[in-house]
């Protein structure tokens, strides 16, 4: 049965490299001569890309599935990413699903396609993660605003409450010369931004070329890549604290191209959890790396990602999170409530945090979170700076990002979305315009 006149439609879960992956498949069923909808409109195919990070992801993913059935009882339903490989007899047991693909072939969905009839029996195939072993490069593309471009994959860390390498498998690299042709493939699309994404992307250079060693390290890929004649932007999505060297730091701080934003996953500001949690630093080396960052670029945003709840954090243990968080000077938070997967470490430790506090510490974080961004914006009110808009219409307005990742929003203009502006950063809006921790974005006004 051939795939041509047929409709697609896709559901990603979780990070950024799901929805580069999940972008790369769309192109090549489109190139097979499917049509890309939504959910909603019923398609004969339905791909749900999973995460695991949380035991949410998991029951998102059930939910998906319904949906799906209700646009069309006779879509087909395929099953992939983390959740997928980690659990791929679980998924196949949901009613309604046809296909669960393993990390190994999930970007080769369209040769699993061949009978789109519903089975009664779920197939599984290509989940044994010791299959995954080569690199598949991915990219998503779907405005003139960014891409996210996938340079590594996999990762060698054993932290006690992630699942990622047994989804993933180990370290894996991009071909330099393969991510530059890429990033300049996206140029030549009308891309202003790339986002480099991976699952350790600190540690790109690791794993195998054929039958090889991989000659470069990310100090290289970064000076590679800000070759790239008319890329505007170049972003980190995020990098290990203990990964991230001065040579790193001083580079981004001297680049025309790389942005002024880091992200850095923390998980506690606590030494003793972080012990617990098995995280290849302390808190010392992790406010050093902020430091060196705010001493060659002072206008830097910084990200930190924290994990409340784990097994073990006291009451003690989190307000010295707390405390730590507060005196630094960052930007914004992503927080993440603790959950419990299987197959992990931490699954058996003692000190188990009552669901009800793991909320609680939760919003706390939140709340700080909403400040430090709040304050953040503040700082610089009334300069000009540049921002990437995007082309989504809100009730009227635009929104887009400034280098140092300050979220601002304007009158919409179809013809500006897409375009890099000089603007002057104003006051507050009083619209529904907000940023990701539901706090307002500032106003902007055109630059003279």
């Amino acid at each position: 049965m051939g795939l041509s006149g047929k409709s697609v439609a896709f559901h990603t879960l979780g990070c950024k490299l799901n929805f580069a992956e999940s972008s790369t498949i769309s192109r090549d069923l489109q190139a097979a001569g499917m049509h890309l909808i939504e959910l909603k409109e019923g398609a004969d195919v339905v791909v749900i890309n999973t995460c695991s990070v949380t035991n949410q992801a998991d029951v998102e993913c059930r939910s998906v599935v319904r949906k799906a059935l209700r646009a069309n009882p006779s879509a087909f339903i395929v099953v992939t990413g983390c959740y997928a490989q980690l659990r791929p007899s679980e998924i196949a047991a949901l009613e309604g699903v046809d296909l669960v693909i393993g990390a190994s072939e999930k970007l080769h969905l369209r040769k699993f396609l061949t009978d789109l009839t519903k089975q009664e029996e779920a197939t599984v195939h290509s989940c044994e993660i010791q299959d995954v072993s080569r690199y598949e490069s991915a990219y998503s593309y779907g405005d003139r605003t960014r891409a996210f471009l996938k340079v590594q994959d996999g990762c060698d860390y054993n932290c006690t409450y992630c699942t990622i390498p047994m989804a993933r498998g180990t370290s894996r690299s991009a071909p330099l010369e393969q991510a530059v042709k890429q990033a300049a493939s996206l140029v030549k699309q009308g891309v202003q931004e790339v986002v480099l994404t991976g699952v350790n992307i600190g540690d790109y250079g690791k794993g195998e070329l054929g039958n090889k060693r991989h000659e470069h390290r990310f100090i290289d890929l970064l000076q590679a890549l800000d070759g790239v004649e008319g890329l505007d932007r170049l972003r980190i999505s995020s990098i290990e604290p203990n990964l991230l060297s001065d040579e790193v730091i001083q580079f981004v701080s001297q680049s025309q191209r790389f942005v002024p934003h880091f992200h850095l996953p923390l998980q506690s500001g606590n030494d003793e959890i972080l012990g617990r949690m098995k995280r290849r630093y302390r808190r010392d080396l992790y406010a050093q790396r902020v430091e060196a960052i705010l001493a060659l670029t002072p206008d830097a945003c910084i990200g930190v990602d924290v994990i409340v709840g784990f097994p073990g954090e006291t009451e003690e243990h989190f307000l010295d999170t707390v405390q730590f968080l507060q005196k630094l000077p960052i930007g914004y938070l992503h927080v993440f409530t603790y959950s419990e997967r299987p197959g992990t470490e931490a699954v058996d430790f003692e000190g188990v945090i009552p669901p009800v506090e793991r909320k609680a510490r939760n919003h706390r974080l939140r709340l700080l979170s909403a400040q430090k961004q709040r304050d953040f914006a503040l700082k610089h009110l009334g300069q000009t700076r540049r921002v990437l808009w995007e082309d989504a219409d809100r009730n009227g307005r635009m929104q887009g990002y400034t280098e140092n990742y300050i979220r601002v929003s304007d009158t919409f203009n179809a013809q500006r979305a897409g375009t890099v502006e000089h603007v002057i950063l104003g006051g507050w809006a009083n619209d529904d315009c907000l940023s990701v921790e539901g706090i307002p974005v500032p106003l902007c006004s055109i630059a003279v």
